[in-house]
């Protein structure tokens, strides 16, 4: 049977100003991203315009593609891969929903092996970033809520006390061993206990204080995600706990879900305007928030102004570096800011404009600062200053930190520890005759993430 062109896709290609060849280019480069090497071509986007529908998960990098290019999401539909403009499987996540119901989405296990799989492994979208302002968000939807059956009782500071003692072990238990064992259990928490509470009669108080620690629930549910490698599903965990800050009109919750976003994009390598954008949004927001968030929000601030104007990173850094000294840190992943973390940051705004010799101080000092509580972050933080002494030709030196990373590496389900791991065995390759280098790569060799 002859098949029909795909004009949809045609058009969006030239709304794009873009090439078969063009395309195909842009849709490779978003594959790489996800792990993936494609060598799809202007023969392979020809074949899309006649009507062959891509096979899985091109679909997926094709409407990520454009959607880059054009600055706005694009659909299956839109693109012309399905004939029916149906219910998308993330479409109780739009800004539109209510977030209680974006909560109940995001956790439940009763979504569907389909819905929970896209949720999972869906593609990291740079569209996620255009998150509206907080006053826009604040909707008064909790008179149309009504608890569940099995949720009539009315809750109180007991319920509020318990997500906060939860916030902090779930934390811990992920600094202490990766994400990857505990991100399920907390999934179940917010779904089973947390949502319930949530819809349960309570007064004007108490539901604001539930609202901003299920907003930091979502945050720290984004930033396991992303340690466990599920990028899509992190982005949807940052932006509903945006909204439900917005919800609560609490403007610190905000700034950490909006300094959570844009760092999560950026660790995956981009350093565009709006992952810049969002780190001023989210600095912007703290002027009235606690001195540990303020400097939490200026440092990543200063990692990405580094990619744009040198001035402005070290200015920002110095901002955050006084409002750290003048910090008295209330225990708690919401409530401090280590200042392991704050040379960590300023690490990476060195390492950007450059400077790897004062990176290497950075990274020196972060290290003397973890305490034993940051195992997974002192891991990490090993890892890239072994990579930096690396880059100033100091083999020696980078592989006495490559060999405290490996000795470490085993007790951590981190994707991003995974990540570091792939990095020094390509960093190490190019000295395997090396005797020490040669133990290292043998030995991670052996490791099996």
């Amino acid at each position: 049977m002859p098949r029909t062109p795909n004009t949809r896709l045609r058009r969006l290609m030239e709304t794009a100003s873009w090439s078969p060849a063009q395309l195909a280019a842009a849709v490779n480069a978003v594959a790489v991203e996800h792990g993936q090497q494609m060598a799809y071509g202007r023969s392979t986007v020809s074949r899309w315009l006649s009507g062959t529908t891509p096979r899985p998960p091109a679909p997926a990098f094709l409407l990520e593609a454009l959607a880059r290019r054009l600055g706005r999401p694009v659909t299956a539909y839109d693109a012309g891969l399905t004939s029916i403009p149906a219910r998308t499987a993330v479409s109780d996540l739009s800004w539109q929903a209510d977030p209680l119901r974006k909560l109940a989405v995001l956790t439940s296990a009763d979504t569907g092996p389909t819905r929970r799989h896209h949720l999972a492994t869906g593609v990291f979208t740079l569209t996620a970033l255009a998150v509206p302002e907080a006053a826009d968000l604040a909707r008064p939807t909790t008179a149309t809520r009504h608890a569940p059956p099995s949720s009539t009782s009315r809750v109180g500071r007991t319920e509020v006390e318990h997500m906060q003692t939860m916030s902090r072990l779930f934390a811990q238990a992920a600094e202490d061993h990766g994400a990857g064992h505990v991100q399920p259990v907390l999934n179940y928490y917010l779904n089973h206990s947390v949502t319930g509470w949530l819809h349960a009669p309570a007064t004007g108080v108490i539901q604001r204080q539930l609202l901003i620690h299920a907003s930091q629930s979502m945050t720290l549910l984004g930033l396991m995600s992303a340690d466990c490698g599920a990028d899509a599903l992190a982005q949807h965990c940052y932006r509903t706990a945006a909204h439900l800050a917005a919800e609560a009109d609490d403007m610190t919750a905000f700034a950490i879900a909006l300094r959570a976003l844009s760092a999560h994009a950026h660790e995956l390598g981009h350093h565009t305007p709006a992952v810049h954008h969002l780190a001023e949004r989210a600095a912007d927001a703290t002027r009235r928030a606690p001195l540990a968030v303020r400097a939490y929000t200026h440092t990543h601030l200063a990692v990405t102004r580094a990619h744009h104007d040198r001035h402005a990173a070290l200015r920002t850094l110095t901002t955050a570096e006084r409002l750290n000294d003048t910090t008295h840190n209330t225990p708690g992943p919401f409530t401090t800011y280590s200042t392991g973390a704050l040379h960590y940051q300023r690490a990476q705004t060195l390492t950007t404009l450059g400077d790897h010799k004062e990176a290497t101080h950075a990274l020196t000092a972060s290290l003397r600062h973890r305490t034993t509580d940051e195992r997974r972050a002192a891991t990490l933080t090993r890892a890239r200053l072994a990579e930096t002494l690396l880059v100033q030709g100091h083999l020696d030196a980078a592989m006495v930190h490559w060999q405290a990373f490996l000795d470490t590496y085993p007790l951590l389900h981190s994707a991003r520890a995974t990540r570091s791991l792939d990095a020094m065995r390509q960093l190490l390759r190019p000295h395997s005759r090396h005797h020490t280098a040669a133990h290292l790569l043998a030995q991670a060799t052996g490791i099996h993430p």
